[in-house]
């Protein structure tokens, strides 16, 4: 996949490497900016397995990754892009949230909204509820964990689709007026920090691919499951073989009653 990242870092080592790392994997990073007075943002995680990981972020009063403006982006370019991902922390904080609102009304194809709710970056839920008001119409596709959903206070239209991360109980995928529940791959968690960007990745992926919804989710929740049961993050996503591999042990990766 042709792959780009829109987001910005600081003038520090941290921001470097982060640079280097998504170049190495092929990313197009001429999106991502240097902010020459905000230090590249950093979180601290403790891992408490099976359920407990308390994350600690650096990102006050504000980060790095929150001063994107579209002086800096190719924002046509970036309308015509056939999947564009927006995350939710992206309308924590000005000028990020008008700028990631209006890449989503400018964006011509599908655009998925991963709700990304963290209680510890939004001063006030009612903000982050009216945020997703407005941007929740501007997705063909949401994701999102039950406490997002409910931190959200938002419905999605009938004509959009919610895709509904549960961990071990699995997802599920409403579309259309159907319900389609995903049982979730047994693993023993070892760290469930970028469980969820691995879901997304893989989502995406399985869509741009050609997959159905309901496909594109088994894989996305194996993929998940897969950086959960490991105790790196990034470093530890599933290649396209490892995760087809891992959709085939754990069985026929079509859901009862999908066709």
């Amino acid at each position: 996949m042709r792959t780009s990242v829109i987001s910005r870092v600081g003038d520090d080592g941290h921001g470097s490497f982060a640079r280097e790392f998504l170049t190495k994997q092929g990313v197009d990073t001429r999106h991502v900016s240097t902010d020459s007075y905000w230090p590249t943002p950093l979180a601290f995680l403790e891992s408490w397995p099976p359920d407990h990981f308390p994350i600690l972020y650096y990102r006050k009063p504000t980060a790095a990754d929150l001063q994107i403006t579209t002086e800096e982006l190719e924002v046509d370019r970036i309308a015509d892009a056939p999947l564009l991902f927006v995350s939710g922390t992206g309308f924590s904080a000005e000028p990020s949230a008008s700028v990631t609102y209006e890449l989503m009304s400018a964006h011509r194809h599908t655009t998925v909204l991963d709700l990304d709710y963290r209680s510890t970056l939004w001063g006030d839920i009612g903000e982050y509820r009216t945020w997703m008001a407005r941007a929740v119409p501007h997705a063909e596709i949401v994701l999102g964990n039950l406490e997002e959903i409910e931190a959200s206070g938002v419905s999605v239209s009938p004509e959009a689709t919610l895709v509904i991360k549960q961990g071990e109980a699995g997802s599920t995928v409403l579309h259309a007026g159907q319900s389609t529940s995903i049982p979730a791959m047994k693993v023993d968690v070892a760290n469930g920090l970028g469980a969820g960007d691995a879901f997304c990745a893989a989502f995406g992926y399985g869509l741009l691919r050609g997959r159905s919804l309901v496909e594109a989710a088994t894989f996305a929740s194996v993929a998940g499951a897969i950086v959960a049961s490991r105790t790196a993050c990034s470093a530890a996503m599933p290649y396209e073989a490892e995760l087809e591999a891992a959709v085939r042990n754990s069985g026929d990766p079509r859901p009862n009653g999908m066709q």
